[in-house]
């Protein structure tokens, strides 16, 4: 009923309005959804969704156990699919028009403590594999990265040697970042084995077949590590955290990580203050003769 509208709105995201692919993939991904639903209610016609439908389709995603987040990406994909369309003249007004999505809740990212980044990376490889997963595992912590971005880099995106990175990073923003000194001899170490792999790939990161690695495998790679250095399992944004935290622990210096996280909003960094804030507590609770002890 509604795919037409969704790969019209698909393509304005991603052609028109540039937003990367990933995001365009993600507002069709929850689109879909909705339209499974609206045939479901036999809606024929994008025109006939009513604010009860809308309502209705919520409480399911309530129902289906997803977090607050996540039903606020739907109700967001759905807003903006049906204010392009109110734009396009497809309808007069949004059946989201009057509905407010859900307050997010108080959400804390996980982090590794420097100790357990230590104990990660202390990790001994055997294998040319391992090298490089040590490799992507230093450079997401001394970056600061996102798994995708890590996924994307090209060895020609390094400056002035391996001392910084350009990171493409959401909405095809790039930054400058610098690469701390353990992960430049891990990224010498694998350069030197990567060499030994027949590939026409400009990728840092292939696997032993040489094809540029993908998110995915990333995300096993470093699970596998973790549990074998007898840490719960870690993703990659952990790391990407615990990198924001630490140096805010020792900083302060809230704007230059939300440069180096490249964060369109400061708001959105804020979020390492409350870690930090518990941090402190927890110091202050554990030392202070006078603390109140939970």
């Amino acid at each position: 009923m509604l795919k037409k509208e969704i790969e019209d709105f698909y393509e304005y995201v991603h052609l028109i309005r540039g937003q990367a692919i990933n995001t365009a993939k993600s507002y069709r991904r929850d689109l879909l959804k909705l339209n499974e639903f609206l045939q479901t209610k036999n809606v024929l016609s994008v025109t006939k969704i009513q604010k009860a439908d809308m309502s209705e389709w919520i409480g399911i995603l309530f129902d289906s156990g997803l977090s607050t987040k996540s039903i606020q990406r739907h109700i967001s994909s759905a807003k903006a699919l049906f204010q392009f369309l109110k734009k396009r003249g497809v309808i007069d007004v949004s059946p989201l028009e009057t509905i407010r999505p859900p307050k997010a809740s108080n959400y804390l990212p996980n982090t590794l403590s420097p100790e357990d980044v230590m104990q990660l990376l202390s990790f001994r490889p055997n294998t040319n594999g391992e090298i490089r997963d040590i490799c992507i595992i230093e450079l997401i912590y001394a970056c600061g990265l996102r798994v995708s971005e890590a996924a994307n880099i090209d060895i020609k995106d390094f400056e002035e040697g391996l001392q910084f990175l350009r990171v493409l990073g959401k909405g095809s923003k790039v930054r400058l970042v610098p690469v701390g000194s353990f992960a430049i001899k891990a990224i010498e170490l694998w350069l030197e084995k990567r060499a030994n792999i027949e590939t026409n790939e400009n990728a840092l990161f292939i696997n032993l077949r040489g094809k540029r690695i993908s998110p995915r495998s990333i995300q096993n790679s470093i699970k596998k590590i973790s549990i074998a250095q007898g840490l719960p399992p870690v993703h990659p944004h952990m790391l990407r955290h615990s990198f924001a935290t630490h140096l805010l622990e020792s900083s302060g210096d809230l704007r230059s990580i939300q440069e180096l996280l490249g964060h369109a909003s400061l708001s959105t960094t804020q979020i390492y203050t409350k870690l930090d804030y518990q941090h402190l507590m927890s110091v202050y609770e554990k030392a202070h003769p006078r603390a109140i002890k939970k």
